[in-house]
C-alpha cells in the first residue's frame, strides 16, 4: 500500500476520535444531564444523541473504509461485504432506535415533533441511509442483479453512502448546538459555562472525525485492489498456467474501472459452479 504509515495514522486517528466522541456523549449525558433511562422523561431523550454518535456517527465511518483495511485486502469481496452491511445495519438499528427516544419523549411532554431543521434533515438522512442499506444489499450481496447494473449502481452508491455519512455529522452538530439553547438557562449558553464547552469539544472531535474518514475514503491509491484470480487458476504440473496468469494480470491493471472488476468477480462464481459440479461427477 502507498502511503502506509499515513494511512494507519489516519485509521488511529480516527478510532482514538470516535472513541473519544462516544465517551464525551456518554459524560455528557451521565455527568451534566439526567442520565439514561426509558420512561419518557429527560433521561430517556438523552439516548438519542448517545446512539447517534455511537452507531450513525462512529461505527457508520468504520463501515464506510472497512474496504481500505490493507489486512483485509486477502479476505473474500464477500466475506467484506457482509462486514460492511453488518456494520451499516447496526448503525441504522442504533439510529431508529434514538429516533423512537426522541419521539416518545416528545409525545409524553407534548412537545411537537419535526418543526426544526435538525429533524427534517435528521430524518431524511436516516430514510435514506435505510434506502441505501436496502439497495446495496439487493445489488451487491444477492447473486441476481447483473454485471451491468452493479457497475452502473456502484459509483452512485459510493457517492451517496459518503453524502449520507456527511449529512448526519452536520446534523449531529445542529443537534447539539440546538440542545445546548434549550437545556442552558442559568448560566446561558452564550456565557460559556462548563458544559456548554465540554459539548462544543464533542461538536469538534466528530467533525474532526468526519473529516478523516472522507479523507481515508476518497484516496485512490488506498482502495482495496481487484479481487485476483489466482485462486480459481488451474495448475499444469504444478505451475500456474502463463495464459490464464497474464489474464488475471491484465484484469488488476483494469482495476479502476467498475464494470472489468464486476465481470471478473461474475467470471470467478462461474468457474468455481464448474469446478464444483465437475467435482461432485468425478465422485459419482
Amino acid at each position: 500500500m502507498e502511503g502506509y504509515r499515513l494511512f494507519l495514522a489516519l485509521l488511529g486517528s480516527a478510532l482514538l476520535l470516535g472513541f473519544l466522541s462516544v465517551i464525551f456523549a456518554l459524560v455528557w449525558v451521565l455527568h451534566y444531564r439526567e442520565g439514561l433511562a426509558w420512561d419518557g422523561d429527560a433521561a430517556e431523550f438523552n439516548w438519542h444523541p448517545v446512539l447517534i454518535i455511537t452507531g450513525f456517527v462512529f461505527v457508520q465511518g468504520i463501515a464506510i473504509i472497512v474496504y481500505r483495511l490493507p489486512w483485509t485486502w486477502k479476505c473474500s469481496k464477500l466475506l467484506m461485504k457482509l462486514i460492511h452491511a453488518g456494520l451499516n445495519t447496526i448503525a441504522l438499528m442504533l439510529a431508529i432506535i434514538s429516533l423512537v427516544a426522541v419521539f416518545d419523549f416528545h409525545n409524553a411532554k407534548k412537545i411537537p415533533n419535526m418543526y426544526s431543521l435538525h429533524s427534517w434533515i435528521g430524518l431524511t438522512a436516516v430514510i435514506f441511509y435505510a434506502l441505501q442499506l436496502v439497495l446495496g444489499f439487493v445489488v451487491f450481496l444477492l447473486p441476481f442483479a447483473p454485471v451491468s447494473l452493479r457497475a452502473m449502481v456502484m459509483p452512485i452508491h459510493v457517492y451517496s453512502g459518503l453524502l449520507i455519512f456527511g449529512t448526519v455529522i452536520a446534523t449531529a452538530l445542529m443537534g447539539i448546538t440546538e440542545k445546548l439553547i434549550f437545556a442552558l438557562k442559568l448560566p446561558a449558553y452564550s456565557s460559556s459555562p462548563e458544559e456548554a464547552i465540554f459539548v462544543n469539544t464533542l461538536g469538534v472531535l466528530i467533525l474532526v472525525f468526519g473529516g478523516v474518514i472522507l479523507w481515508m475514503a476518497t484516496r485512490p491509491h488506498w482502495k482495496r485492489p481487484c479481487e485476483q484470480n489466482s485462486k480459481t487458476q488451474q495448475r499444469n504440473g504444478g505451475t500456474l498456467d502463463e495464459n490464464k496468469e497474464g489474464s488475471t494480470m491484465a484484469d488488476c491493471s483494469n482495476a479502476n474501472k467498475p464494470d472489468v472488476e464486476f465481470a471478473n468477480e461474475a467470471a470467478a462464481r462461474k468457474r468455481n459452479a464448474k469446478f464444483d459440479e465437475a467435482g461432485q461427477r468425478s465422485t459419482m
